[in-house]
């Protein structure tokens, strides 16, 4: 299929979502169709495509610049896949972490504050036995941290940093953090970065990245839709 230009960038929070509430409803394999790609197979290597074609409709510009999705309007699109009862199937990636140059570093300047302050989720069916190509996209939702749900961020982002800063980012596992988990993020185990060891003496080892656990994207969801 020949390329078909991208839709241009929405000018106001209401048109984005009016946008958005236009993709309910449809598959994958139409919005793809309407866009002139092909769908892959499967997502096994092509983890982020779905939020790319939903970034193409949408008129989103970022790609992988360390700023929202829609600049002028500091909203971030996160694509959310969605299981038969409604359920988040997997943590959500929201940015890498800073594991070096972290000095004077604080919550409220910090990239993952920023990339949440404002997100416009958009739940797609996720169940694997569902072929890539006819998988629905729903209805879009755009969301807020409370202060409450900001707390909580807030809470384990401090305590994670706090345990790199310390020279442990190697013990951080998965099960770290109420709402946020640090994991591991890279294509391979060959793509080394820079941190501190446990004496501060510079170590190599893999990028990390936030997660927000699938309690937290779950009950976003079940407030707004009410599952």
């Amino acid at each position: 299929m020949s390329p078909i230009e991208q839709p241009s960038t929405p000018q106001t929070e209401a048109e984005l979502l009016d946008r958005a509430q236009a993709l309910a409803g449809l598959t994958l394999g139409e919005l793809a169709q309407q866009a002139g790609i092909v769908p892959p197979p499967d997502l096994r290597r092509d983890k982020g495509w779905v939020g790319q074609l939903l970034e193409w409709h949408l008129g989103a510009t970022a790609g992988s610049k360390p700023v929202p999705d829609f600049i002028e309007l500091g909203i971030e699109l996160k694509t959310i896949p969605i299981g038969y009862h409604g359920k988040p199937l997997e943590t959500t990636f929201v940015c890498v972490a800073p594991l070096i140059g972290l000095h004077g570093l604080d919550w409220q300047h910090s990239h993952i504050k920023h990339k949440l302050a404002k997100v416009l989720w958009i739940p797609v069916e996720g169940e694997r036995d569902i072929p890539l190509a006819d998988r629905h996209v729903g209805s879009p939702l755009l969301w807020q941290p409370s202060e409450e749900e900001e707390q909580q961020l807030r809470q384990d982002w401090e305590e994670l940093m706090d345990m790199i800063v310390l020279g442990q980012v190697e013990q951080i596992t998965a099960k770290h953090g109420e709402v946020l988990q640090l994991r591991p993020k890279a294509a391979n185990n060959k793509a080394l970065t820079e941190a501190y060891g446990a004496n501060g003496q510079p170590i190599k080892t893999l990028p990390r990245g936030f997660y927000l656990k699938t309690h937290f994207t779950a009950a976003i969801l079940a407030k707004h839709f009410i599952i």
